[in-house]
């Protein structure tokens, strides 16, 4: 029987880890997470991981996996990925990959190009910099370093923008140039469900979901981990804003609405992405089909 591995793409907020949980345990098989926070093991109520009872219910991948202190991207989460899923189709005919990084699923189902390293000093620098000017410096920093990624990438995300600068000045390249394009065929099938909600049920999940992590001690947390914000898996919604908050340059309610605004600009990127891919069919998380083999028939 050929192997398939289910990915469940879409939104935070959404629904995504009780359904994944829900579908593997009907399968029997295991979760590969997507998520580009949930995999480090500092980081907990902030990048909204599966609770450890849940974790309990099915065997994950790529949670706690990796250290704040580890360089983790898209090229290290597709070789971990497909060895992992590898072992899982030793022993079951389907596997389930859930989350909302966009270019994680996408490097999974085609593949992604090698990256030059990064010199450590440049990376330093710029989130330095960054910290202390702002998105419209680095955004101006890309138009005039890398005008070709400036014209065709993500300009609003930081993450991205730092990458993308990161990459010029230590190779003196694009990180266009990195990017063959060239889709790698996989020896398993792969299926691809997004999960979607009206706009105003989104808004109203994020804003609780951010509410319940302030009471879950996200600020404590937060706290902790003061000593490490300038690294790279620091760079995330709800823990920059708490940053501002101890560093004195936002109160603690304006702290927590930004948190709030900026995750549903996130989800705004997050489903601009995903919408772009035809391959994924869509479903509200409320009226989802009963059975896996729905998914598998037909798609």
């Amino acid at each position: 029987m050929t192997k398939t591995c289910i990915v469940i793409a879409g939104p935070t907020a959404v629904g995504k880890t009780a359904f994944a949980i829900q579908l593997a345990q009907h399968l029997h098989t295991s979760i590969i997470s997507a998520d580009s926070r949930q995999c480090f093991k500092e980081l907990n109520i902030g990048v909204a991981k599966p609770a450890a009872e849940e974790l309990q219910l099915v065997p994950h991948y790529f949670i706690n996996s990796h250290s704040i202190q580890e360089d983790v991207n898209a090229v290290v989460f597709e070789q971990y990925a497909l060895q992992k899923i590898d072992d899982i189709f030793k022993e079951h005919d389907t596997a389930i990959m859930v989350g909302g990084t966009g270019l994680y699923i996408k490097a999974f189902c085609e593949g992604i190009d090698e990256v030059p390293v990064v010199n450590a000093a440049i990376r330093e620098s710029m989130i330095t910099n960054y910290e202390q000017n702002g998105l419209i410096w680095l955004q101006n920093e890309v138009k005039k370093n890398d005008p070709a990624y400036f014209s065709q990438g993500e300009i609003k995300n930081p993450q991205r923008l730092m990458r993308a600068l990161e990459v010029k000045l230590s190779s003196g390249r694009s990180i266009l140039d990195f990017q063959t394009k060239q889709k790698k065929q996989r020896e398993f099938n792969i299926v691809k469900i997004g999960l979607e909600l009206p706009k105003e049920q989104l808004v109203q999940n994020i804003n609780s979901r951010v509410e319940i992590m302030m009471q879950q001690g996200l600020l404590d947390e937060v706290k902790l981990l003061e000593p490490y914000k300038n690294l790279n898996a620091l760079q995330t919604v709800g823990y920059r804003e708490l940053f501002d908050y101890f560093n004195g340059d936002l109160s603690l309610n304006n702290a927590v609405e930004r948190i709030k605004i900026n995750t549903r600009q996130y989800a705004k990127r997050q489903m601009t992405w995903f919408k772009k891919d035809q391959e994924i069919k869509w479903f509200s998380p409320h009226h989802l089909p009963a059975l896996p083999a729905d998914f598998l028939s037909g798609m």
